[in-house]
């Protein structure tokens, strides 16, 4: 389908969000153009009322669909989660590459182990919560990192366990299910990068800092995008290997964004 008869795709991201990552993956798996509209989470711009109004959840990714003029429906379509808007990609485009494949059997086990990590890993351990974990621990960095070390570490673990009982019932394939990519792979790359250890690059360029407090959210960040082992975790560990090589994990990914800070960019 050639742009111009393509529906207008504006995805409200930010480059470091696990969920804005697997939409952008996916819409670049799709070959799906859309226009990207920048949220800086550190800056707070999700708590602008303007963005507040599209969004009431203040997060990020959201989707705004334009139909074209001659569909029958042409209002817009707001979508504000990023299973939703995974799930919306496959139905509303469905001669587009699939997430979600025909086999109900195959669908439950990519389900299951997405759920894994947007139901069980994310929500604990994403920037608001740790943010509050921090307060009620009184500053203790270390009791943060703790928290998230542990959910992140038992989620991919109990993802690996599901990816080797499944490649024992099929006789195994290079990504989550089988050999074909799936939404259990557009989520598990972001989480993977979300779990490995970051703390040797500096963050303090994300913000033009104003005071001490938006210096010590930036620090805040830093300290907490470390500490899980993946290597020993061989199946997640190979999956992922092997999702580095795709195209559209490339274009996807954190480090490739316009509003990636030039010191996080992928060097050639």
């Amino acid at each position: 389908m050639s742009s111009s008869r393509m529906p207008h795709l504006l995805l409200h991201t930010y480059f470091r969000s696990s969920c804005s990552a697997r939409v952008r993956t996916a819409l670049h798996l799709k070959n799906l153009s859309y226009e990207p509209a920048y949220i800086h989470l550190l800056k707070q711009d999700q708590l602008a009322p303007s963005y507040c109004t599209i969004n009431p959840s203040a997060s990020v990714p959201t989707l705004t669909i334009t139909p074209l003029p001659s569909s029958p429906n042409h209002s817009k379509i707001v979508i504000r989660q990023s299973l939703a808007i995974l799930e919306f990609l496959d139905e509303y485009f469905p001669d587009t590459k699939r997430l979600l494949p025909e086999d109900a059997i195959k669908r439950a086990r990519i389900r299951e182990l997405v759920d894994i990590l947007a139901c069980d890993v994310q929500p604990p351990t994403n920037l608001r919560i740790l943010r509050r974990v921090k307060k009620i621990s009184e500053g203790n960095d270390e009791a943060v990192s703790s928290w998230a070390r542990e959910i992140m570490g038992a989620g991919l673990e109990a993802y690996d366990k599901l990816v080797r009982e499944g490649r024992e019932l099929d006789g195994g394939g290079r990504y989550s299910v089988g050999n074909e990519v799936t939404m259990a792979d557009v989520c598990l790359a972001p989480a993977v990068e979300g779990a490995v250890s970051l703390c040797s690059l500096k963050e303090t360029s994300l913000l033009a800092s104003s005071g001490r407090e938006r210096q010590a959210n930036t620090n805040f960040v830093i300290q907490l995008r470390y500490g899980v082992d993946v290597q020993n975790l061989e199946a997640v560990w190979s999956i992922y290997e092997e999702l580095k090589k795709v195209d559209a994990f490339k274009k996807g990914g954190w480090r490739a964004q316009p509003d990636t800070p030039e010191e996080f960019r992928e060097k050639e």
